[in-house]
């Protein structure tokens, strides 16, 4: 009888081990089935939009800048600073109401805090200098959920998501230049940018849409309405449905009912033909073509895809699931890290959170070893080895949101929490 027990620890370790063969052969399979037939062997592409983002290579602009990860908190309205090299949280400050992101300014020398004081008037601003880490006075600017930058350094770009708008401004006073309305992408959030800057695609995510805007002329060029996958990810029950012993194990699918999808980030591929965008309902990134703006994949990624990081060596794309469908989930959710091979657009490898987590937004390392993401249900941010995806975690301040890692590689910043080029 003694012996018992460990017979039936065994028994259910290797039960576990199986479901987890299991979910990972459901990823690989369903990725291969969602994803367009590969395609005959490209040529070496003519240009690499991440040539200057790879390890080491440092602008001169933030030499002397320490080596710091910037952590914005959005119920504490705070800012944790984190030593990569001891893993402590050296500095806190107060900022304004709301903080969403840390964007790298494009001439990389500020740090601005996204305060958009979601349901109020109040957003603003927050400038940080890059070398010295301190804070400075807000600026007021009307719901800056988000910011990027014209790829000539001339704008900033204040992503206005409650008013369907990108207020283009001043990139170092925050003067207003001019406004573009966005009226068919409601929840209008990340961005990237055409390989020769002459368009960016924005994600709709409370309508499951893209859309294109003209950068010389300010104007939307259209809309994408966005296809969902015919199964998704089953969410771990929690609550009552935790609490009625709903029945559910690691990789369990669903038929996907959500009428739309919820995406989130977009990033390109290091040759600009392709452009992936994660979905949250959706449990994956789509694939599309931007010049003839329409999807022509999908790949299965993990439960509530969310944020996108190339690899500094340009050829892997890693995606954060976030661990639940919806926007405020629970702690411990099915959380994990996926990796996208760029050439074949295959998945090479899933990193799931030990005890689970919430991957959420944050970027790579300069030397490329790791990658740094807030857990936004869990108030903790995880650095992931990126040679075998083990985890560590930093207890931070309540629901961190988009953090960035300074200084990185590039000549200059498109936004985000470090869109380099």
């Amino acid at each position: 009888m003694k012996n018992a027990p460990r017979a039936r620890r065994a028994t259910l370790g290797g039960l576990a081990t199986g479901l987890a063969l299991a979910a990972g052969l459901f990823w690989a399979l369903h990725a291969r089935s969602q994803t367009a037939a590969p395609a005959a062997p490209k040529p070496p592409p003519a240009i690499d939009i991440y040539a200057h983002t790879g390890p080491g290579q440092l602008s001169p602009a933030v030499a002397g800048d320490p080596a710091r990860v910037y952590v914005p908190n959005l119920r504490s309205d705070d800012v944790y600073v984190i030593d990569p090299a001891t893993m402590k949280v050296v500095q806190r400050f107060k900022v304004g109401l709301s903080p969403q992101h840390i964007v790298p300014s494009w001439d990389l020398k500020t740090l601005w805090v996204t305060n958009n004081a979601e349901g109020s008037t109040k957003g603003s601003l927050t400038p940080i200098d890059a070398r010295t880490g301190r804070p400075g006075a807000p600026i007021p600017v009307d719901d800056p959920y988000n910011m990027y930058f014209t790829p000539d350094g001339k704008s900033a770009i204040v992503v206005a998501e409650a008013r369907k708008r990108l207020d283009f401004r001043d990139p170092h006073t925050m003067a207003l230049q001019t406004s573009v309305e966005v009226p068919g992408c409601p929840g209008i959030n990340h961005a990237e940018f055409a390989a020769d800057g002459r368009y960016a695609i924005f994600t709709c995510e409370f309508s499951g849409a893209l859309a294109k805007i003209d950068l010389a002329s300010h104007r939307v060029l259209g809309y994408l309405q966005l296809k969902m996958p015919a199964t998704r990810l089953r969410e771990k029950p929690s609550g009552a449905k935790a609490r009625a012993g709903q029945p559910w194990e690691p990789g369990a699918t669903e038929v996907c009912t959500a009428t739309h999808g919820m995406p989130q980030d977009i990033r390109s591929s290091p040759d600009g033909t392709r452009f992936f965008v994660a979905d949250m309902h959706a449990d994956g990134v789509h694939v599309i073509d931007p010049e003839a703006f329409k999807q022509v994949g999908y790949i299965v990624t993990g439960l509530g895809a969310h944020g996108l990081y190339p690899s500094r060596d340009g050829r892997r794309l890693y995606v954060a699931n976030r661990g639940s469908h919806q926007i405020h989930g629970p702690r411990h959710g099915e959380g994990g890290v996926t990796v996208i091979d760029f050439a074949t657009e295959k998945v090479v490898a899933h990193w799931p959170v030990p005890g689970g987590g919430s991957p959420d937004m944050g970027n790579v390392s300069a030397d490329g070893k790791w990658l740094w993401l807030s857990g936004r249900y869990d108030d903790v941010v995880y650095r992931f080895d990126t040679a075998t995806g083990a985890v560590t975690q930093v207890k931070v301040g309540q629901e961190p949101h988009g953090l960035t890692v300074w200084p990185q590689p590039g000549r200059y910043s498109l936004g985000h929490t470090g869109n380099m080029r």
